[in-house]
């Protein structure tokens, strides 16, 4: 299951690449690998390494390796931006008010409209572990995101904030769905049956009259809570067809 399948990048794979500014751990570096071929982003770059990647590293990125392979290796952000058009840095410090003219922030779903028309290459610069991007740095940008998360406790593991801006990037620039999730809006036959055949069940069962309504609108709002497909309406119409029959 866990195995690399042969399948087309996404389209706006080409356009993205992920920067890591000086990472402190390996391990931090393979699943950071790992996290982007997850959402079909395979362009990583990394600033102040050099060498081949450690065995930690390969061992963490698990079937990602042409991601460590094919990456680059840079000593400053202007070389891993310099063929990008426009540069997002990311942060966790998140400041207010007036003397915070740096960290005015987009979140990550916000950037795959807001840079639908960019030609060029978008650069996503991720900073070291614990410290995240200076402010020195993050000047070196032209946007700013940051994640959503608990004030108290708002620095992410480096991997896991990687993690969720390519997953918002794909889900925001994808219009297809993954296998088994589709084919959710029922049939208007089959709704119609569905709703026959709770009200052929409840008027045969032994209950008392003026339960009956209420009984079967639960039942339905039961059902249909739980958005089955076609194929799981059949199977429940068939036990309620049953069930009505032995009343009957």
């Amino acid at each position: 299951m866990g195995d690399r399948r042969e399948r087309a990048l996404p389209s706006f794979s080409e356009n993205v690449c992920v920067v890591l500014v000086d990472p402190e751990h390996d391990g931090n570096i393979g699943a950071v690998a790992r996290s982007m071929l997850n959402f079909g982003i395979i362009d990583l770059r990394v600033v102040g390494r050099s060498g081949e990647w450690s065995e930690e590293a390969r061992r963490r990125a698990k079937n990602a390796q042409e991601v460590l392979d094919s990456s680059k290796k840079v000593e400053t952000i202007e070389e891993a931006v310099s063929d990008c058009s426009i540069v997002i840095g990311t942060s966790g410090k998140r400041e207010d008010g007036d003397k915070t003219s740096m960290r005015h922030f987009l979140l990550p779903e916000e950037l795959p409209d807001r840079l639908s028309g960019v030609g060029g290459r978008v650069a996503i610069v991720f900073g070291p572990e614990g410290k995240g991007l200076l402010n020195e740095q993050l000047s070196k940008c032209d946007l700013l995101v940051t994640i959503p998360s608990w004030e108290g406790y708002p620095i992410l593991n480096l991997s896991h904030a990687v993690s969720i801006i390519c997953f918002s990037w794909y889900v925001n620039s994808v219009s297809s769905k993954p296998g088994g999730t589709g084919g959710r809006l029922l049939d208007p036959n089959l709704r119609d049956k569905l709703r026959i055949e709770v009200r052929r069940l409840v008027e045969a069962m032994p209950t008392k009259d003026h339960k009956r309504k209420g009984i079967e609108e639960t039942l339905l709002r039961v059902i249909l809570r739980g958005l089955p497909k076609d194929d799981e309406i059949h199977r429940i119409i068939g036990v309620i067809s049953e069930s009505a029959d032995s009343f009957e």
